[in-house]
């Protein structure tokens, strides 16, 4: 059920990108200087059916996404209950006390110290 859902999210989601790449822009800016061409043949209609079909597009888009949320019930709870699982995230999460043997132990460098300015030369 879950991955019917996200298929067709998928596809409500490349259709609703596409009829928005189609509609006509109604602010200003560039396209304000060719509105009175894009009044011809009927594009009013178009505009409004495509509009609807974003509406559409867009609350089917919300209700897929909240019947998602309830498919899902909850995440990972379900491998909560497996005792095997369990014990081995517990034994995971339990600090070892012990140091690793492939450390190397902790000793301060030997550098060797700076030779003294020689004080006789003038």
């Amino acid at each position: 059920m879950y991955i019917v859902l996200i298929i067709v999210t998928v596809i409500v989601c490349a259709l609703l990108g596409l009829i928005v790449l189609i509609q006509n822009p109604k602010g200003g800016g560039l396209a304000s200087n060719f509105s009175s061409s894009s009044q011809l043949m009927g594009v009013q209609k178009t505009g409004d059916f495509l509009e609807k079909g974003t509406w559409a597009l867009a609350i089917t888009l919300m209700m897929l996404s909240l019947a998602i949320n309830v498919a899902v019930k909850g995440g990972s709870s379900n491998n909560a209950d497996n005792p095997a699982l369990r014990e081995q995230i517990e034994k995971a999460s339990k600090p070892s006390n012990a140091l690793p043997s492939s450390t190397p132990a902790l000793t301060p460098s030997a550098t060797p110290a700076a030779p003294k300015a020689d004080s006789s030369k003038k």
